[in-house]
């Protein structure tokens, strides 16, 4: 993680302070790495008994699926409701510190990272034949698609030919978490002074951006103001208000676009 995970670990950039591209690319694996070890006891101690030790769901919801787990970026979804909770669902509020949050967060992204990983590479699931998920009708996805995705998809541009690029399953699950378009950031400081780049972290704690010369800056969230502008949040939204039979019949709709 970007933040300092642990008293006596290597400590981030001093706010506003700038490190050499490159730089922290060896550092920051291990970083990460000691910090999803750090969260998975906090997770087993804390969360385990209702999301279960795999994120899979009991009591609770399962993370692996969780939208919001999913269109989480450096901690700016799961933070707050970690510290905030969620009591009208049952869930409490955890008087974690930054540290421990941000460890939890890099342990939760390390086990989704596994999970698509397995996913990914085994004979299930990729080898679903798109007669199974395609279950919903052209013409109802076609409308769906019209009336929320037109304004910047086109079956003619972007879309052409979508559903010889991917297999079925890997085309569901692009259509609902698309990923690979980086959220970026303008930060303000107190003085006026503006610094425009890639969003790297946002957790309610800090943030930090990769500026467009390549050099990173964070600095504490309260003492800054933050643009966040995220090329994905329609596709967040949207997430939100499907109906089961909205993606079926949206993606029996993609997969005719061959």
């Amino acid at each position: 993680m970007l933040l300092r995970a642990q008293e006596g670990a290597p400590a981030p950039a001093a706010p506003g302070q700038g490190a050499r591209p490159g730089a922290r690319n060896s550092a920051q694996k291990e970083a990460e790495a000691a910090a999803a070890s750090r969260g998975s006891t906090i997770f087993k101690e804390n969360c385990a008994a209702c999301h279960g030790e795999n994120l899979t769901g009991g009591r609770g919801p399962d993370l692996i699926r969780s939208s919001l787990v999913r269109h989480d970026k450096n901690g700016d979804l799961i933070g707050p409701v970690v510290t905030n909770g969620r009591t009208e669902k049952g869930m409490p509020a955890f008087p974690f510190t930054q540290a421990q949050v941000a460890d939890l967060i890099a342990f939760i992204q390390a086990q989704l990272a596994l999970f698509d990983l397995h996913t990914r590479f085994s004979p299930y699931p990729n080898d679903i034949p798109a007669s199974r998920l395609a279950t919903g009708t052209v013409e109802a996805g076609k409308s769906y698609f019209e009336a929320h995705c037109s304004s910047c998809h086109s079956p003619t541009g972007d879309l052409a030919h979508v559903a010889s690029k991917y297999n079925p399953p890997d085309l569901e699950v692009r259509f609902l978490y698309p990923s690979g378009t980086p959220s970026t950031a303008t930060v303000t400081l107190p003085s006026g002074d503006k610094f425009e780049g890639t969003l790297l972290l946002n957790d309610g704690f800090n943030v930090a951006i990769q500026g467009k010369d390549g050099w990173y800056h964070s600095w504490p969230r309260s003492d800054v103001k933050l643009e966040v502008h995220d090329p994905l949040a329609a596709h967040a939204a949207l997430l939100q208000k499907y109906t089961d039979a909205d993606m079926h019949n949206i993606f029996t709709y993609l997969e005719t676009l061959k």
